[in-house]
């Protein structure tokens, strides 16, 4: 399929890792120039040099979610042309709900909500103009099931869906779509950390945790970035165009609600 998005320029967040940096390279294998977005430089700049490059023009932009002053800052001296943008943030600290401190709920707000509202803000004005734009959000399962011991995240991720879903409604009639990919167990730094965390908690080894958590799946396995990342493109592509407003679980079954 041609997913005909050669020549776009796509704005990827949270880029030298995981699922963003999977899509960022997905994205420019179908021709799309990348601007890589993440708080260090040196990763940046090493992510920057693999990136697949048919004479595409690729750059980044350095910025710390924590401080959504600063993007706002990296935002206002850079050329604002993007077709797609891939808001894409590292959860919160895991722990139960109530024991999460007010600043940690703040923090979470600011990262997850101020940051994407301030990059929406950046580019839709260009895709008006181009009639033509993509903003995906990578959010989690959460949205549809709350996830036991990840209660600042369950509360934020809703609430960026809420927020997309919003959004959805407001830009459909200039041809910009905004949808939400839910990935579920994926092979990711974060993953490492919440399989840690649980098996500290259980007092028992990350192997048991490892296996518990893919007895979950009818695949039996954990993602892949990349296969989260193929479906980010797609929703991306001029092909998906009426598709629009939809929380997309990748998780090989796990979720099970419809």
């Amino acid at each position: 399929m041609n997913l005909n998005i050669q020549n776009k320029n796509a704005l990827v967040c949270g880029s030298t890792q995981g699922i963003g940096k999977a899509t960022a390279f997905a994205l420019a294998k179908e021709g799309v120039n990348i601007t890589l977005v993440a708080r260090n430089e040196e990763k940046l700049k090493a992510v920057l040099s693999e990136l697949p490059n048919n004479n595409q023009n690729h750059n980044y932009l350095v910025a710390d979610f924590s401080k959504p002053e600063e993007l706002q800052k990296a935002l206002d001296t850079s050329d604002l042309k993007f077709h797609i943008l891939v808001n894409n943030t590292g959860g919160p600290k895991g722990g139960e709900l109530l024991s999460a401190t007010s600043t940690e709920l703040i923090n979470a707000f600011q990262m997850h909500i101020v940051c994407n509202q301030i990059l929406v803000q950046a580019v839709v004005p260009f895709m008006k103009s181009e009639k033509f734009g993509r903003i995906i959000n990578v959010i989690s399962t959460s949205v549809k099931e709350p996830i036991p011991g990840l209660g600042v995240s369950n509360t934020i991720r809703n609430a960026v869906g809420n927020w997309a879903k919003t959004l959805a409604t407001e830009l459909g009639q200039f041809k910009i779509t905004v949808n939400n990919v839910l990935p579920g167990f994926t092979d990711t730094a974060r993953l490492d950390q919440i399989i840690t965390m649980k098996a500290n908690q259980a007092n028992t080894t990350e192997e048991n945790i490892v296996n518990q958590l893919k007895s979950y799946v009818p695949a039996s396995r954990f993602a892949k970035p990349e296969e989260t990342a193929a479906a980010i493109t797609f929703l991306a592509s001029e092909q998906a165009g009426y598709i629009n407003g939809i929380n997309l679980p990748v998780d090989g079954g796990r979720t099970k609600s419809l």
